[in-house]
């Protein structure tokens, strides 16, 4: 089978994450210590850019992302996958994101970008809203994955506008498409919400008949 180009990437990059996680597992570090170890270097992103050092910022993220990537694997190599686990992971996910936005409103401040400031907490409360729809429709419907905006798309679109210093026309393509996924995920919630509720109304015998 041909190889391409990206896929080799794609396989170097699998076989160094593995053995980053075999050494972690090695070491006996727990899994939450490295999603709180995640929140701590975005903290120092979130400094470097209210600072307008945008492509060190950039690169820390990355550095943050890799424990992003690994604190699960870990989790799963050494056994120790948790319920609060997963909730701990979320959590520090959004408060990781809030600091990001946090340092941008901070250095847009700063300059005195007065429409940049709004722009920011346009994109913060999009962010937040993404999570919040998804998970307060999972209390309704069995699950509400829809939309595109999710968290790795933020953050690899964050990275881009650090990284080549392109940060405004990042955040308006944040601030659309995260409240079109809001949006999104509102319809189809209310959509599926009305089948189950539908389906809970009609008599028994119609629902016999109809899942012959």
């Amino acid at each position: 089978m041909k190889i391409t180009f990206t896929r080799a990437i794609g396989i170097a990059c699998n076989k160094v994450i593995r053995l980053i996680v075999r050494g972690l597992a090695l070491s006996k570090i727990h899994p939450n210590v490295l999603t709180f170890l995640g929140l701590v270097i975005n903290i120092a992103a979130a400094v470097l850019l209210a600072a307008g050092r945008f492509r060190a910022a950039g690169v820390v993220i990355i550095g943050a992302g890799l424990f992003d990537m690994v604190d699960g694997r870990v989790a799963r190599e050494t056994n120790r996958v948790t319920r609060f686990g997963g909730f701990f992971d979320s959590v520090l996910d959004r408060y990781s994101d809030l600091a990001l936005l946090m340092g941008l409103l901070v250095y847009y401040g700063i300059i005195n970008r007065p429409f940049y400031v709004v722009l920011t907490a346009i994109v913060m409360t999009g962010s937040v809203m993404v999570s919040y729809t998804r998970a307060r429709a999972e209390n309704t419907i069995p699950s509400c994955k829809v939309g595109f905006m999710e968290r790795p798309e933020r953050v690899v679109l964050f990275i881009i506008g650090a990284l080549f210093d392109r940060m405004a026309p990042v955040l308006w393509v944040i601030a659309i498409l995260s409240n079109v996924t809001v949006i999104h995920r509102m319809v189809f919630t209310f959509q599926e919400a009305k089948r189950l509720e539908d389906a809970q109304l009609r008599p028994p015998a119609v629902r016999e008949r109809s899942s012959l």
